[in-house]
């Protein structure tokens, strides 16, 4: 069985290449900005 799952991981990361090379990696999101707190009342 051990023999069996490591030809099938195998398989999927050969899978995983052959998309990667035909269509691009994957997208990643992007991230959003982290809002920073700006106290108005010390800019007058």
């Amino acid at each position: 069985m051990d023999y069996i799952d490591k030809v099938l991981e195998k398989l999927k990361e050969w899978g995983r290449r052959l998309i990667e090379a035909l269509l691009g990696p994957e997208t990643q999101p992007e991230a959003e900005p982290i809002p920073i707190p700006v106290d108005e009342r010390y800019r007058r």
